[in-house]
């Protein structure tokens, strides 16, 4: 499975006109950092995980041309605005995209974009098939998905584990429960927001933390606020197995 970061930042992390920071300023194309995101390309389905405020560019800018699924996390805007942006995939490929999401992000997703799923179907709308989540695993085509329970503070969040690849974003703690299904997985995907205490994810220290007692052979840490400084200043100061992932970043687990 290729495994494509679309994006690895927050709205936190966004470069901000006037903001000065050395993030937002820096010319390293590591620290331009759009909302999280990532594609997974396995034997027989392309499928993103997120579609945030920066679909459209980024499934531009990686040159996606097929789209089978989406699945999503959970209902925060950063993670479900560019839904709206799948049409030109059901225009150009002539077929439905699989919407992955639990009842709750369901309901989000209609008040969000309620002529989707309107009585009166209006001609060019996003075309959607819709898939309800729950605990249990699941397949998209050939490949068995398995949902993680995670808590992003108080909000009831799920992360996923695809074969040996695990992605977890906003973070803030993972029951016990979860993390007996993460361990194994070789490559793990996990929040690191900022070095700062914060409410609702994961601190680079937490982060670290979590990564050594899953003891994946290879952490990249994603949703990483301009807060925690450029790529080239703190991936030096991180454990040997532990990297920080970037915009574009292509792996093959």
């Amino acid at each position: 499975m290729r495994v494509t970061f679309l994006g690895t930042g927050t709205s936190q992390g966004i470069p901000v006109i006037g903001c000065g920071c050395a993030v937002c300023t820096s010319d390293d194309p590591r620290d331009n950092r759009l909302r999280t995101s990532v594609l997974l390309e396995t034997s027989d389905k392309v499928i993103v995980i997120d579609s945030g405020p920066d679909f459209r560019y980024q499934m531009l800018r990686a040159h996606v041309k097929d789209l089978d699924a989406i699945i999503f996390t959970h209902e925060h805007k950063d993670h479900i605005a560019g839904l709206d942006d799948i049409r030109p995939f059901n225009y150009l490929l002539k077929k439905n995209i699989a919407v992955y999401a639990t009842d709750r992000v369901q309901d989000a997703l209609k008040r969000e974009f309620s002529y989707i799923f309107s009585e009166r179907h209006y001609p060019g709308i996003p075309e959607i098939a819709m898939h309800t989540l729950t605990d249990q695993n699941f397949w998209i085509g050939e490949t068995e998905i398995t949902p993680l329970d995670i808590m992003h503070y108080k909000l009831p969040i799920l992360g996923y584990r695809i074969g040996n690849f695990t992605y977890i974003t906003d973070a803030k703690t993972v029951p016990q429960h979860s993390i007996d299904k993460i361990r194994g997985t070789k490559v793990l995907v996990v929040n690191a927001l900022q070095v700062q205490d914060h409410i609702s994810h994961f601190t680079l220290n937490e982060a670290i933390a979590f990564a050594k007692d899953i003891g994946a052979e290879t952490t990249y840490f994603t949703h990483i606020s301009h807060n925690l400084g450029k790529h080239a200043d703190v991936e030096p100061l991180l454990p040997e197995n532990i990297k920080l992932a970037y915009d574009g970043l292509s792996i093959i687990v």
